[in-house]
């Protein structure tokens, strides 16, 4: 089958989903082909490989100044008219035209592009699935916004009222025409079966070709943890901070063995340096900038805890959040401990792979790297026995085969 895929961001910045489903989509011989934004971040550029991509660009000027003027005068635009929708419906149109596709899927973390996944649907009498790899409604606060406007702090609000209310509008309105939602947790799965019944779980995953345990000993024990921080109160490492300033206080640990390895950008370096103030760990850690997605499973696999970030699930905290980077470490069979934990669906795949601690308080947290910090110094390696079976029905594979039997039964009806 021929699909066409509209997403916000491809290869993907933060969220390889659609990447990993373009891979093995073609390897089962479908022929997948994508529309998308022009974003200059080559993260995941190995995921394009064959894939037929038709960038569209928003934005052409490269000098600041000029830039942040273009960004306004689009965000205005798209605000009122849909500029952004309507000229990438334009391009998906221009490419429906000149073949037979089975159907359409959008993928998106807020709204965009799922008006034009929409028009382009219903005008070409194509099936429509719309998948959300993010909802507005999980965050804590206003996180899902990428941008501050930097205006007065009372315009700021009425501003972000506005846009939240627009891109609720347009994605409600979009998922009651979709022929089928997919989402990524039980907890996304319940929240959007209010705009659309039709609504299925397909979590985000690992690729088993990448992401597969390796035993290395090494002189160090290193905490790793991969990714970006958004604000403290979606993602909380203080009792991580807790936990080994006890063994620091203890003397179960010194700098020159036990590290904590942080890959994140400038501010989230900044929001965890402001979190790790009232602890006295700055001495345990190290911090150096993203790396190409291909060299992650090494780091992993050199590793001896992997860290996941959350905080407790609550109604006006965190809600469903399940990253790619849960499936990955569970994937390379290291210890994983989550600080802090959702007390959730989070906790609960965790538990259900044996993949390691989503740590409710300090002292679980303590006790959890304090045995695998013993286990290190007598073998010079870490290692957890998860539950294969559970951990393989992450893989991004089986995953794409799920998209594959949506779209068939899309088109037996």
């Amino acid at each position: 089958m021929k699909i066409l895929i509209l997403c916000d961001m491809f290869p993907p910045a933060f969220g390889p989903r659609m990447g990993y489903l373009c891979k093995y989509m073609k390897r089962a011989g479908w022929e997948p082909v994508v529309v998308t934004e022009r974003i200059d971040d080559n993260t995941f550029s190995f995921l394009k490989g064959e894939t037929s991509v038709t960038y569209v660009n928003f934005f052409r000027s490269k000098r600041k100044i000029l830039h942040k003027l273009e960004w306004i005068c689009v965000f205005i635009l798209d605000f009122f008219f849909h500029y952004k929708d309507k000229k990438m419906a334009k391009v998906a149109s221009r490419l429906l035209e000149k073949g037979t596709y089975a159907g359409i899927l959008c993928s998106s973390y807020r709204a965009f592009p799922l008006p034009a996944a929409r028009y382009v649907a219903e005008k070409h009498h194509l099936p429509l699935v719309i998948d959300l790899r993010d909802i507005i409604e999980q965050y804590a606060s206003n996180e899902y916004i990428a941008h501050n406007f930097h205006t007065f702090s009372w315009l700021d609000k009425k501003i972000t009222a506005a846009f939240r209310h627009k891109l609720l509008r347009d994605r409600n309105n979009a998922l009651r025409k979709a022929d089928m939602v997919t989402t990524i947790s039980p907890w996304h799965v319940e929240k959007l079966k209010a705009y659309n019944p039709n609504t299925e779980l397909v979590y985000n995953g690992y690729d088993p070709e990448l992401f597969y345990p390796e035993q290395h000993r090494t002189a160090q024990f290193v905490i790793t943890y991969t990714g970006r921080l958004i604000s403290l109160a979606t993602r909380d490492p203080r009792l991580l901070f807790e936990a080994v300033s006890r063994l620091d206080r203890e003397k179960l640990i010194d700098p020159d063995k036990f590290r904590i390895q942080w890959y994140v950008d400038s501010e989230s370096k900044a929001i965890i340096m402001q979190a790790a103030t009232a602890y006295p760990v700055a001495r345990y850690m190290d911090f150096f900038n993203y790396i190409p997605a291909s060299e992650i499973p090494g780091v992993l696999n050199r590793s001896s805890i992997l860290l996941q970030l959350a905080n407790t699930f609550a109604s006006d905290g965190p809600k469903g959040f399940m990253t790619t980077k849960l499936f990955e470490s569970m994937a390379v069979e290291k210890p994983l401990l989550c600080v802090k934990s959702d007390e959730s669906y989070l906790e609960a795949a965790i538990r259900k792979t044996r993949s390691g601690l989503a740590a409710r308080t300090a002292e679980e947290a303590y006790r959890f790297i304090l045995y695998h910090y013993r286990f290190w110094q007598d073998n010079g390696y870490t290692y957890i026995d998860t539950n294969k079976k559970e951990v393989e029905y992450f893989s991004r594979k089986k995953q794409t085969e799920q998209f594959m039997r949506i779209f068939t039964r899309l088109n037996s009806k």
